[in-house]
């Protein structure tokens, strides 16, 4: 499946209703983005792929890559089960099967990693319970993380599925991890205090207010919605705010981002807006050139859902800021 599946253009256009924002290209746009992405057809070095976007079959790709490039893999494959992505079909297979794919595809991604490198490998708890013995012949599992993804349809004869798993992985247990900057803001409902003064928390606009540790649980991540400007319709978008929790929490600043399943280019952008080198690997032109045009807004607009001074706040809670407006990281780069 080498190169690029060929864009459609404005036949993936919709009729939007007017406060609709979900993100998307017109012909031209199509045509000015695909002469910006970057296809490979023999090795290459970090300097060239280094905030690409690449065109093409991630399993192809990766023997064109250099090796030992990455600090951060975000690994979004899809999951075992019947989906469609723009007219491209994945069929579930049998558990062995998938977990053969699944582990030549880890095969291929290895050499490309750093000896400190972290991975993020994202899955439904289905694909989970496949993957998890193969992760362990390639990494040293660290943790699972589950988050609420609040969408989805209803079960009669079951229970709602509306979480999905990260597996952190690392090669050994050298490697980069920064908690301060993954602290979740909460609302204190009950201040307690201590000698009459707050224990643990601080009176501010809006109301009372405490810094947590991150845990392996997350229940503040919003998937993106038709009234967002970061959502596509990319059918297994990854919210903004959930990527920049990895990229913040295992990728120094300067370091690299790779994600070999771009789709829309969710981790590339919120790499770039934080500060991080990025490459990824999409092979459906059309994702590709929602990717680049993502990729240009962030240039100017640095705004993640929930993620505002320097903190994650519970859904609902942080303050409002004004569209195009950097936040911290941006500001740096801008100076």
């Amino acid at each position: 499946m080498l190169g690029c599946k060929q864009a459609m253009g404005s036949n993936m256009q919709q009729n939007r209703a007017p406060r609709n924002r979900t993100l998307d290209c017109s012909d031209a746009e199509i045509a000015l983005f695909s002469d910006q992405l970057l296809c490979l057809k023999k090795r290459t070095n970090t300097k060239v792929i280094t905030n690409q976007v690449i065109c093409g079959d991630s399993l192809e790709i990766a023997r064109f890559l250099p090796r030992n490039f990455v600090d951060l893999l975000i690994l979004d494959p899809p999951y075992n089960l019947n989906k469609e992505y723009n007219g491209t079909k994945f069929r579930q297979k049998r558990g062995e099967k998938y977990a053969i794919w699944f582990a030549d595809l880890l095969k291929r991604l290895m050499p490309l990693l750093k000896p400190d490198a972290s991975a993020y490998i994202c899955s439904d708890w289905q694909t989970s319970c496949i993957i998890a013995p193969v992760l362990t012949e390639f990494f040293k599992v660290q943790n699972r993380i589950t988050w609420e993804r609040e969408k989805g349809r209803g079960a009669k004869r079951n229970w709602k599925n509306n979480c999905e798993d990260i597996w952190f992985c690392t090669l050994n247990n050298s490697y980069y991890f920064d908690m301060n900057k993954v602290k979740i803001k909460r609302r204190v409902i009950a201040p307690y205090k201590e000698n009459g003064a707050p224990k643990d928390w601080a009176a501010e606009t809006g109301g009372n207010f405490r810094l947590t540790h991150p845990a392996n649980l997350w229940t503040d991540i919003s998937v993106p919605f038709w009234s967002m400007p970061e959502n596509t319709d990319h059918p297994t978008q990854k919210p903004e705010k959930l990527i920049a929790k990895l990229i913040l929490a295992s990728c120094p600043e300067g370091g690299l981002v790779f994600d070999p399943f771009l789709g829309s280019g969710t981790s590339s952008v919120v790499a770039a807006k934080l500060g991080r080198r990025h490459c990824g690997v999409e092979r459906d032109k059309t994702y590709c050139c929602w990717a680049k045009k993502r990729l240009h807004s962030a240039a100017t607009d640095g705004t993640i859902q929930g993620y505002t001074g320097g903190v994650f706040w519970e859904r609902n809670t942080q303050p409002q800021r004004l569209p195009g407006q950097r936040n911290k990281h941006q500001e740096e780069m801008f100076r």
